[in-house]
């Protein structure tokens, strides 16, 4: 008996990290098992484009959606398909690729579409930001400012995200915090702070080494205010994955996190900005999306 083919879709971002894709279908298509799956093509033409197409993808009995781009494009397709049987595959195409990185997806169109042919899936956690869905990271303070700056720039990749950092941390300031993290309260003064799902916030900066997106717990790092000289230190932590070393970084794990703030302003989900108010509650969604890895 012919066993019945997995109906695949890839969703392709036809701009992000600035990656020409345009022949993405021929070139996949040579190291797609065809055996395995019955693929389609369709690209995003505008922001959440790729949410409409995983929603048909669903009502069409896909049994896979790819998300071909960056933690964006993956941020649209995987809070589509929380809660249901259908898996993501990624083909990490962005700029930083976080959540690819953390599971080890290689960053090689050839090897990631051949690590699809293995079909290896397991579940994942999923974070949620008041009502907005993350995978890897969703942040608070300065790296949601940088979020929202790094969107509306022209230069893409890590050169633009760096060049966006340096630009802005001289004139940002701290703000304080209250915390309710599973029932115990904290207080801080916070120069930014990260709701961590996975370690990394893309190009193997770990925010918080310890993270894991099969824990059921989201890693809550705070970054006290540092003086700018220390950057440069800050940095290497950063780099080099010892974060939770660093006298200026509290990390506490929780399931259940409310954060108020002073006023209202930027966050980002998966690097995406977004405004909200002076309330911010956080939840883990344990096991509750299929991915490939």
């Amino acid at each position: 008996m012919v066993k019945k083919r997995k109906k695949l879709l890839f969703i392709i971002n036809p701009i992000s990290g600035g990656k020409e894709k345009s022949n993405f279908e021929k070139r996949s298509a040579q190291f797609l098992d065809t055996d395995i799956f019955d693929a389609r093509y369709r690209f995003t033409e505008k922001p959440d484009h790729a949410v409409e197409l995983a929603q048909e993808a669903i009502e069409s009995n896909y049994d896979v959606v790819v998300a071909v781009g960056g933690d964006g494009t993956i941020n649209e397709v995987a809070r589509t398909l929380v809660n249901t049987s259908v898996v993501l595959g990624i083909i990490p195409e962005g700029s930083g690729n976080g959540l690819a990185g953390y599971l080890e997806i290689p960053m090689v169109m050839k090897e990631a579409v051949l690590l699809l042919n293995k079909f290896r899936v397991k579940q994942i956690d999923s974070g949620k930001l008041n009502d907005h869905y993350f995978f890897n990271m969703a942040g608070i303070g300065f790296d949601a400012v940088i979020s929202d700056r790094f969107d509306k720039d022209s230069i893409r990749g890590p050169f633009g995200y760096m060049k966006t950092v340096v630009s802005e941390i001289g004139n940002y300031k701290a703000e304080n915090y209250q915390f309710i993290i599973d029932g115990k309260n904290y207080e801080e003064e916070a120069f930014m702070i990260s709701l961590a799902n996975s370690p990394q916030y893309g190009n193997n900066a770990y925010v918080s080494p310890n993270a894991s997106v099969s824990d059921g717990l989201l890693d809550v790092c705070i970054v006290k205010p540092f003086p700018l000289f220390l950057l440069p230190k800050m940095l290497f932590h950063l780099f080099n994955r010892t974060t939770d070393k660093s006298g200026f970084v509290d990390i506490i794990r929780g399931k259940e996190i409310l954060i108020k703030r002073e006023k209202e302003g930027h966050v980002h989900v998966d690097g995406q900005p977004i405004y909200l108010g002076k309330e911010l509650r956080c939840t883990i969604l344990p096991d509750s999306l299929y991915i490939i890895y």
